[in-house]
């Protein structure tokens, strides 16, 4: 391999510098000016996407009126209860844990309410169903007790109310129906 000069390597290393620094500057410069011509594109191709899919969600304030509805039906039963509801996905929304409910309750509802959700069905529905499938329990974050209500919009799940905490499952679901039928009013 053949050395090369102290002119030439400095030239080389010149030149390698100015074109890294164009190509630099000429991409800083482009992304510059470009992004608002670009996301104006974006948003139209979005818009009229059949690829995309929109979905329901309750608002934080329907959530919270739901919640609230279904502890107010279990303290006038003087029942202490946590009430939580999820969204389509099973995220928390809202969760309320009612003076003196069991330190269990608060995680059982969550659980109750995703289920509802994930399946469209009370919970107390989809336990009928571990008798032809009693691996289903064992799907992580479920909760096959009595006490889960889903919410619909157009026939179609979009938030699952959950309490526990109640003696039976059965009171439990009905208070969860009592916070359903409060974002029906």
């Amino acid at each position: 391999m053949k050395k090369m000069s102290l002119r030439a390597r400095v030239l080389t290393g010149a030149v390698a510098a100015a074109a890294l620094g164009a190509g630099t500057f000429g991409a800083v410069s482009a992304n510059a000016s470009a992004p608002a011509a670009e996301s104006l594109a974006a948003v139209r191709a979005d818009a009229a996407d059949r690829n995309l899919q929109q979905s329901t969600h309750l608002t934080v304030a329907a959530a919270t009126k739901a919640a609230q509805a279904a502890l107010e039906a279990a303290e006038k039963d003087n029942q202490r209860v946590s009430v939580a509801v999820v969204d389509r996905n099973g995220t928390t929304v809202v969760t309320l844990r009612g003076d003196g409910a069991g330190s269990q309750s608060y995680e059982s509802a969550q659980r109750k309410a995703f289920t509802a959700v994930s399946w469209n069905a009370p919970t107390s529905d989809l336990v009928k169903r571990l008798e032809q499938a009693p691996n289903l329990k064992d799907i992580p974050g479920t909760l096959f007790l009595a006490g889960g209500a889903p919410v619909r919009s157009q026939g179609a799940p979009i938030a699952g109310i959950g309490v526990a905490g109640a003696p039976s499952g059965a009171l439990d679901e009905q208070y969860a129906a009592a916070g359903v039928a409060a974002l029906n009013k």
